[in-house]
């Protein structure tokens, strides 16, 4: 069984769940989501990161404004919406529960 196919997928069902709360903390453009998640130690790709955010906004979870930029072109900055804050909620206490569980289970299987 390939490790690295499951880390894989673990990550992918939690990304949505660490962006939304990367931006509750304040707006922010692409590069700076990509920085937040390195620095949790979740390498991510912008070809990986604006489906993940374009499906967020499809659902009213994410909004998002342009800015210009003294370096470059024009930035786009994602923001949480109040649905957005609703769905983050639901998504840590679900978090909290699977994390309880998955202790339970696993801290007596060694």
């Amino acid at each position: 069984m390939n490790t690295e196919n499951i880390k894989a997928q673990m990550r992918k069902g939690i990304l949505e769940f660490c962006i939304l709360s990367l931006i509750c903390k304040k707006e922010m453009y692409v590069s700076e989501l990509i920085d937040g998640l390195k620095n949790g130690e979740l390498n991510v790709v912008e070809g990986t990161l604006y489906p993940l955010l374009n499906r967020l906004k499809n659902s009213k979870f994410l909004s998002y404004r342009w800015e210009e930029s003294a370096s470059g072109p024009p930035r786009k900055y994602y923001k949480i919406t109040d649905e957005g804050k609703l769905f983050l909620t639901e998504l840590q206490n679900t978090w909290y529960e699977l994390t309880q569980s998955v202790k339970k289970i696993t801290q007596n299987s060694h």
